[in-house]
């Protein structure tokens, strides 16, 4: 095999397969029938540290070279599973995936690393995402409209552990607002440049400690970058609504967000001051030292 060095990390440059790797790769089919071949190939990933920048497994590469050795005769795969019938992303198709879960309940450091991958629309994970989340989230879910990012989160077995979903902020929000230093105009102009995490699924077959916070860290590290590749502007700040009657905001406050108030308990379309809605808790989590002095001016820089 051929490696180079990335700072102190060895990784997997090009895969020329000995002898020596084709006997591992046998090995390992004959030890573990009941793997198919994305469990194969992760595990090899694993085995030859070939992985991207981000340290999550060249899966598919590998299943490709498999697949090459496999037609050639130098090896045997698994055979492929077999096609249900049903249309990939109907609901009938997701049930069936839904029936085959597997109950995840293990320490974190068992699971990890942990990778959350932005959903592409009219995808299959996207009516996967869609279904999850109106089946097991307390608020459901239907759509989602303006600028958004959805993220499903798995485990270094692939198995699905927690849906994200980010969208629009709240239009007003005197708490954040003052937290942030908007007036008016200020907070109507750099909206755009913030996000409100809308949705926070952990599939409730998955039982790990300390995931949630873990997942919130890892999300907010990357969501800047992947915003502004998917709209062309960055953001600087997340906000998030917890219902205090439901929820404690413990994973918010291990993640390092800020509580900044609460929710004054109306609805957006109280016209008339009647229309009671449960009291949220407000968190902040800033992407950038300096925020405020952005948020306050970007519109006009």
């Amino acid at each position: 095999m051929i490696a180079y060095y990335q700072g102190d990390k060895k990784m997997l440059l090009k895969p020329q397969i000995t002898q020596q790797e084709l006997e591992l790769i046998k090995e390992l089919i004959e030890k573990n029938p009941s793997w198919g071949r994305t469990k194969l190939s992760i595990e090899l990933c694993k085995i030859w540290n070939w992985c991207h920048h981000d340290g999550s497994p060249k899966d598919i590469s590998c299943r490709d070279m498999l697949r090459g050795l496999d037609t050639k005769g130098l090896i045997r795969l698994p055979k492929k599973i077999k096609n249900t019938g049903l249309k990939k992303g109907s609901k009938n198709h997701i049930q069936l995936v839904l029936g085959n879960r597997e109950e995840v309940l293990a320490d974190i450091v068992d699971i990890l690393p942990v990778r959350a991958i932005p959903v592409i629309r009219k995808s299959f994970e996207a009516s996967e995402f869609k279904f999850l989340l109106s089946q097991y989230h307390y608020l459901g879910f239907k759509t989602s409209v303006g600028e958004n990012i959805k993220y499903m989160v798995y485990d270094r077995y692939e198995r699905l552990l927690c849906l994200l979903l980010f969208g629009s902020s709240a239009w007003s929000c005197a708490p954040r607002d003052v937290f942030i230093g908007w007036d008016a105009k200020t907070r109507r102009d750099n909206l755009i440049y913030t996000t409100n995490n809308t949705r926070f699924l952990i599939l409730p077959w998955v039982k790990v400690k300390h995931l949630a916070s873990h997942i919130l860290s890892l999300v907010c590290a990357r969501i800047a970058s992947d915003w502004e590749l998917k709209y062309g502007h960055r953001l600087y700040l997340i906000e998030t609504f917890v219902q205090k009657d439901r929820f404690a905001g413990t994973c918010y406050k291990a993640a390092n967000w800020v509580y900044v108030g609460e929710t004054t308990g109306r609805s957006r379309n109280d016209r008339y001051n009647n229309l009671k809605v449960p009291i949220k808790d407000i968190y902040l989590y800033p992407l950038k030292k300096n925020f405020r002095e952005v948020l306050c001016n970007v519109a006009s820089s």
